[in-house]
């Protein structure tokens, strides 16, 4: 007979056993309620305190970081300056253009006085005609070229605040550029391109590429140049002849700074149009009364037991 063997015996499963630890009652100090205290009347102090909020009207704040600022900003520095430059340009293009009718007036009498005389009043009316507006044009030159400059850097400054990123160029270099005969024909392009590429938010990766109407300012901004460097040159000959040529050449270089201040006109009425922010006086409040046409907003059926 075999031997029995006994029955293994089973393991008992492990079970796992979270042990949490918490502390005794009466271990920590009970918080005490705060116990009421009955009103007695206004707070007095022996003496008249030094606290308190000054004897001001409540203004807006400017000098706590995150809040408005009164500091006047680019954008609208440069609204103010194309309100007054735009009246500017617009004035000194009529005279341009009055400049060059007299000297084309002019040089229609030199035409008729190779066959007969002239009237004296005639003369005389002309000479201070072509005077005048010589004097009122070239004076007035001064002020659309020191404002349009001035534009120039508060727009790039204003492009600048708007794009946030730096200007390529430094306020000592555009001025070099821009005022510095000879060069600024060649140098003048890439800044107003410069200007127009942080206006229209092109990225700077990119290469700044003008468009047809900075192209037609600096072709017209090359012409009046070079015709007001042929007009000096000229005055240096001798001869009726010289004389008569340089009346028709006065005449083109006028008709050239009429077309040059037209198209800074524009070019700087486009660009402040997209830099500058639009007055709250040009903002018409509008209230919408009646909607036609739009399709039926899409609601949920209201419940019978519904009491509205």
């Amino acid at each position: 007979m075999p031997p029995v063997r006994p029955a293994p015996m089973r393991q008992p499963a492990h079970h796992r056993v979270r042990w949490v630890a918490s502390p005794p009652h009466g271990a920590w100090p009970q918080r005490r309620k705060p116990v009421a205290e009955r009103y007695s009347g206004p707070p007095s102090y022996p003496v008249p305190p030094r606290w308190g909020f000054p004897n001001l009207v409540w203004r807006r704040p400017t000098a706590v970081p995150g809040t408005a600022s009164g500091e006047v900003t680019a954008g609208e520095r440069l609204r103010v300056i194309t309100r007054s430059l735009l009246p500017v340009l617009w004035t000194f293009a009529a005279l341009a253009v009055a400049a060059s009718a007299s000297e084309i007036w002019r040089y229609v009498l030199l035409v008729q006085s190779r066959d007969s005389a002239l009237s004296t009043s005639v003369v005389s009316v002309s000479d201070s005609f072509v005077i005048t507006t010589g004097l009122l044009t070239t004076i007035l030159s001064l002020l659309p070229s020191g404002l349009t400059v001035w534009w120039l850097l508060v727009a790039r400054r204003a492009a600048a605040d708007a794009s946030g990123e730096v200007p390529p160029r430094r306020q000592w270099q555009v001025l070099v550029f821009t005022l510095v005969p000879v060069v600024n024909l060649i140098m003048v392009l890439p800044i107003v391109a410069e200007l127009e590429h942080a206006v229209l938010r092109r990225t700077r990766e990119t290469r700044p590429k003008p468009s047809r109407l900075v192209l037609i300012w600096w072709g017209v901004w090359m012409l009046n140049w070079l015709l007001l460097g042929l007009v000096i040159v000229w005055r240096f000959r001798d001869g009726v002849q010289a004389l008569a040529d340089g009346v028709v050449l006065v005449a083109l270089t006028d008709l050239a700074a009429a077309g040059l201040g037209l198209v800074t006109a524009l070019l700087v009425k486009r660009m402040s149009g997209l830099l500058a922010p639009v007055a709250e006086k040009r903002l018409r409040l509008l209230r919408v009364l009646k909607v036609d046409g739009a399709p039926d907003p899409d609601r949920r059926e209201r419940p019978a037991s519904s009491l509205r």
